[in-house]
């Protein structure tokens, strides 16, 4: 059973920032039919200022990064790919972290976005055993990748409340080890039987569908809600105890922070 005072989220990076879907501690006497909440925050930080102290927070997103990367990536990786069959591609292998860090600027133009993808896929084939550069999808999360990695070395405390998951290893946990039949997306859009599947799912753990099926807040996309939605199931799994790290123990990164994807 999950401790009935922890409050349980789940995250998810978005268009506007992080989507966040957050349990109440349990029912009580004020609120019998305490329900998820689902908002939208600018940064990581601003999300964790947010909820209590001992939150425990499930994101979708890479935390422990590798100074050398790996064909497959850095461990997790590899173990998590074999359970998804075709939505294996959903999980992308995490560049070194000097890639990450190659240029930390905001960019005020398409082209110089470019170029700094560029300039990372250098710095990650010079980093990397074979050379891989970085793809437009992996670039396109770097800074946030940098956010948690930021807030996990200058505040090591949070290490045990900051969990990486992934919500098709989620989702596939939480279907008895299956995979989702059915892609989320196609080509870029969303797939809505493949939306479906998993709220269904979603349902039979707990979720309402009414909840499931309202708008996701400004700057969050549909299935970045369902993601987050997963995610604080996972979440709730590891206050319980009831969930399971890849690799299991978690490796550490150079600075000590645990390397695993937890479902």
């Amino acid at each position: 059973m999950t401790p009935a005072k922890v409050v349980l989220v789940g995250a998810d990076g978005c268009k506007a920032g992080w989507i966040a879907v957050r349990s109440e501690p349990g029912p009580t006497l004020r609120n019998p039919d305490a329900a998820p909440s689902v908002d939208v925050f600018p940064s990581f930080a601003a999300l964790l200022a947010a909820i209590p102290d001992d939150a425990i927070v499930a994101v979708d997103m890479p935390i422990g990064l590798p100074e050398f990367s790996q064909k497959g990536g850095r461990g997790p990786e590899a173990l998590v790919r074999p359970l998804l069959g075709a939505r294996q591609s959903s999980v992308f292998s995490i560049p070194s972290r000097a890639a990450l860090y190659t240029d930390t600027s905001g960019f005020t133009t398409i082209k110089a976005w470019y170029a700094a993808h560029i300039r990372a896929s250098e710095v990650a084939k010079a980093t990397s055993n074979p050379p891989r550069g970085v793809s437009i999808q992996a670039f396109g999360i770097f800074s946030k990748i940098r956010e948690i990695d930021t807030l996990l070395i200058v505040r090591p405390e949070l290490r045990g409340r900051i969990f990486e998951s992934h919500p098709e290893v989620a989702f596939c946990r939480l279907n008895d080890d299956q995979a989702m039949r059915l892609p989320k997306k196609i080509k870029g859009s969303v797939n809505p039987a493949g939306m479906a599947e998993r709220k269904a799912l979603l349902c039979r753990h707990g979720y309402d569908m009414d909840f499931l099926d309202r708008p996701p807040p400004g700057g969050a996309a549909a299935d970045d809600f369902l993601d987050a939605a997963a995610m604080m199931l996972i979440a709730g799994r590891i206050a319980s105890g009831d969930a399971k790290p890849f690799p299991d123990p978690p490796s550490a990164d150079g600075f000590g922070i645990p390397v695993a994807i937890w479902a």
